[in-house]
Parts: structure tokens; sequence; C-alpha cells
């Protein structure tokens, strides 16, 4: 790898973070990674670094600051172009489509998602059809887009991949632990091949969390809640800005929680695809 003097502040199992460092391993940079425990008092750096929300990722690069993962991607595809490898495509039309399809995962989907895993009965049903249908578009737009190759992006992986590609495990890890569908190749054939192709190419693989890993954090942080009698709510809100609130009690009075503090975030994190989202504790109510 080529050394750059590139940093990115982060927190361990988040997936936005986890777009940056596929990203960068795609462009060959050497860069520090700089873990954030979100669950204590956040890091000097990080709140210089992004003073609008205080949130990770963070791609430091010659002191500049560069915030949000999407926002990051595209800065990293722009400034290292010298070995060839293009994330997005050059011509403007074919940048406008997977950034559309990227804002619909984000803004859309992932809301989805979250309402499958809060929710029970008939309002899960409802809300696994959603999804699937969701991931039906998808898989539409993933036969327009990748002109019958292996990727969104081609024969390479490209931004669109790497925007939705981070979820795969937790999706998988989720229908696991919900007992439901998503990934299905009877309805969506060529999203579950890419799903396969995306997990298992070298420059993603040492990144994201096996399915199995997945499972095991939602597993261990799940029991540990209950266990603790820890009350964890997670409010859907239907917002453009504010998407999920937190609410979890008594955290802090329990000693065997402290070191884990973190993972439980991330816990969080995969319920909502985010590992920097607001959480109000109530600690001792």
């Amino acid at each position: 790898m080529v050394s750059s003097g590139v940093e990115v502040l982060g927190t361990t199992y988040s997936t936005y973070v986890n777009r940056v460092q596929i990203a960068l391993n795609l462009k060959f940079v050497d860069y520090d990674y700089i873990e954030e425990n979100l669950m204590s008092s956040k890091s000097d750096l990080l709140l210089k670094s992004n003073l609008v929300n205080k949130k990770v990722p963070v791609l430091i690069h010659d002191d500049k600051c560069i915030c949000e993962s999407r926002i990051i991607v595209q800065y990293i595809d722009e400034t290292w172009t010298s070995n060839g490898y293009s994330i997005l495509p050059f011509d403007s039309y074919d940048r406008a489509v997977p950034r559309l399809w990227a804002a619909y995962f984000d803004d859309k989907w992932i809301p989805l998602w979250k309402e499958v895993s809060i929710t029970e009965g008939e309002a899960k049903d409802a809300a696994v059809a959603r999804a699937v249908e969701g991931l039906f578009l998808l898989d539409e737009a993933f036969i327009k887009i990748s002109n019958g190759k292996a990727y969104f992006g081609g024969e390479s992986i490209g931004y669109l991949d790497i925007v939705i590609g981070i979820m795969v495990n937790w999706i998988k890890a989720r229908e696991i632990k919900a007992n439901v569908k998503l990934f299905d190749k009877t309805k969506t054939p060529t999203l579950v091949k890419w799903a396969e192709n995306f997990t298992s190419n070298d420059h993603v693989k040492d990144v994201l969390p096996s399915t199995d890993k997945a499972v095991e954090i939602l597993t261990r942080i799940s029991s540990r809640i209950s266990s603790s009698d820890i009350l964890l709510k997670i409010s859907l809100i239907r917002s453009c800005y504010i998407s999920v609130s937190i609410f979890i009690l008594h955290l802090s009075s329990i000693p065997e929680f402290g070191s884990e503090r973190n993972q439980l975030l991330c816990y969080c994190a995969a319920l909502v695809a985010a590992a920097s989202l607001p959480c109000l504790l109530c600690c001792g109510t």
C-alpha cells in the first residue's frame, strides 16, 4: 500500500465506517485507524474534526476533515486516482444513477429494515413485505446498472456496491435472529448472487464482520440487555433528519456492562445502520 498520511476516526462494527474502509482498500490507500468509544466521552479529536454532528466516520487527510460516509467515499474516489480505479463512473449520468439508488437505500430502505427489527406479529409481516419489495426494486436496478457483470459497478466494486454492501451480513444476521427472509433467491436472485460476490471480495471480506459474528454480537448483547434488566426501546420516528431515538435505562448502574458499552451502541447500530445516532441515556431512572 501507498503511505498517504490518512486517518480514519471510527468505531468497531460501524457500517458507515466500513464504507470508508472499503473505499480506501479499493484505492490501496494506507491509513491509521483511530477507535472512538462513543458510549463514553468523545475524543477532542472527534469533536474538533466533525463540528456539525460529532459523529463517525471522519476522514482526516492533509489536516482536512471530511465527514459523512457517502461524501467521504466520493472524496476518496476523486482524490486518489493514481491506481486507475474508479469507484464512480466518469459519465455524469452514470454517476447520478448510483447516487440516486444510494439515497434510496439509506433514506427509504433502511427505515423499512428498522421496522422489521423492532416490530412483532402482523406489523412485522407487513414490514418484511415492504422490505422485500424494496429489495426487489434494488434487484431490478442491479440488472440495469451492472450490465450483466458481478457488481453494481460492473466488473469491479463501485459506489453503490459500497453503500449497500456494508449491510449484507447484518441483514442476514437479523434474518436469523428475527426468523424472517429478506434475501430470497426466488424473488431477488441477482441481488442474492451479488451479495455473495461482494462479501467474498478481497477488499471487503476482512472489513465486514461475518454473518456468524454479527449474529454472535446481536445475541450476546441482547442477552446482556435481558439478563441485566435493561430496557431497550427503539422508537421509529419518520423524520428526514432524526430517524431513531434509543432509550437505555439503568446502563451506568450495571458494572459488568462498562467494558461493552461501545458494543451496545454497535448493537443498536446494527438495527439502524449507524454507529453514530441520537441516544438518550437515562441512568438510575
